[in-house]
């Protein structure tokens, strides 16, 4: 049995020692000792800063999709300014509580858990992240995430942003569709089932999506375009079955538009004979 636990891989989040603060080599950088002091400080102790963040994107834009094994390697890019320059910027994902002591928390694939910026007064910064679905333990961990962001000037002073931007960590998900008979005679019914399951990250399996609404579409023969016959909701297992009438050959499939937690999904549609 997996043991479940409350993730967080950065105990006392934010706290910004990650950074790594060279000695000083040349008049132009930081007083060490005075940046030391600083990135070993609390927050509410250090220096505040006059930095800004901007165009923070998660996964470019996409929610961050996790099924039951693969490990899912992501880019979070963001801009950090500052009058006095920008030293070193420390990003971290969060959810639940705070980004002091956030119920989950990922830190950079970096080693010191720093972005890739560079040294200006505005610079473009990079960071990967990869997020193991064998180490979340929890399904509480879907859902929406913030960005923290933290940045350090050559003053040694610090400007941080706990939600500069929101993004989703999802649970994968699998929907099947298939339609019966087939052939069916024009006018018949057509019974059309299919499942609903997605990534249950504490048993590492997939299990049935209970009480979800489910698009059944319709394409006809010849066209590109995908029509809503109705809506069906799917059963304890994650079942799905509703009965149309066969009026032309097409193609049927189930359309889910997900939540919050879980992933959108299309069926692969089954094409249909009508005689």
């Amino acid at each position: 049995m997996r043991t479940r636990a409350t993730v967080a891989v950065a105990t006392g989040a934010l706290a910004l020692t990650a950074l790594a603060v060279p000695a000083a080599q040349a008049d132009e950088q930081p007083s060490e000792k005075a940046l030391r002091s600083a990135l070993a400080a609390p927050f509410a102790a250090a220096p505040a800063g006059n930095g800004t963040f901007s165009s923070v994107s998660v996964n470019g834009g996409k929610p961050v999709v996790l099924g039951v094994s693969a490990v899912k390697t992501f880019n979070l890019t963001f801009k950090a300014s500052d009058r006095d320059k920008v030293y070193d910027a420390l990003p971290m994902l969060w959810r639940g509580g705070s980004a002091d002591k956030p119920d989950f928390a990922y830190l950079t694939e970096s080693k010191d858990g720093t972005a890739a910026c560079g040294q200006a007064t505005t610079v473009t910064c990079k960071a990967k992240f990869k997020i193991n679905p064998e180490h979340l333990f929890l399904n509480d961990a879907a859902g929406t995430h913030n960005v923290a962001l933290a940045s350090v000037d050559f003053n040694g002073s610090i400007t941080r942003k706990d939600k500069a931007k929101t993004f989703f960590l999802q649970r994968a998900s699998k929907l099947s569709v298939d339609a019966a008979p087939e052939p069916v005679e024009k006018g018949e019914s057509l019974t059309v089932k299919g499942t609903l399951s997605r990534a249950n990250w504490e048993t590492l399996t997939y299990q049935g999506y209970t009480n979800q609404p489910v698009k059944l579409q319709f394409r006809k023969s010849g066209s590109k375009t995908y029509t809503t016959l109705k809506t069906v909701t799917t059963d304890s297992k994650g079942k799905l079955s509703t009965t149309v009438k066969a009026t032309s050959d097409g193609v049927y499939r189930y359309s889910f538009a997900g939540t919050t937690t879980t992933q959108a999904m299309n069926a692969v549609g089954d094409t249909v004979d009508v005689k």
